[in-house]
């Protein structure tokens, strides 16, 4: 068993991980990065963003080690540190379509419910 001092530092790193997939654009430019290394230029248009906040977002995933940078000649090419990253965002997304499920199916059992409602009153 870990010790809470441990525990607390594990936690406290689990949730920076965690806050740098918070922002979308963050979460587009792994999957971009997933496909192929790319430079921070190359990046940008790809994912339809402006060069400034690639390489803002491209600093936040480098600092939790999510992404990492090889110097190719005079570029930098940018890509997914572990491809685990890319399959837990699969398994959360599968997590999101099955809740999205749910509540679609419940829209459709009170749409059902209310021409019920509606002729008993």
């Amino acid at each position: 068993m870990l010790s809470s001092t441990l525990e607390a530092d594990v936690n406290q790193l689990h949730a920076g991980l965690c806050a740098g997939l918070a922002d979308p654009k963050r979460i587009l430019l792994l999957y971009t990065l997933a496909e192929r290394p790319l430079s921070v230029n190359d990046l940008a248009a790809a994912a339809g963003m402006p060069q400034s906040s690639t390489s803002r977002h491209l600093r936040v995933l480098r600092e939790r080690g999510m992404v990492s940078a090889v110097r190719q000649g005079q570029s930098v090419q940018y890509r997914v540190a572990d491809a685990r990253l890319i399959q837990a965002l699969d398994l959360l997304r599968g997590v999101l379509r099955d809740h999205l499920a749910k509540r679609a199916d419940l829209i459709d059992q009170l749409a059902a419910a209310e021409p019920a409602e509606a002729a008993q009153a």
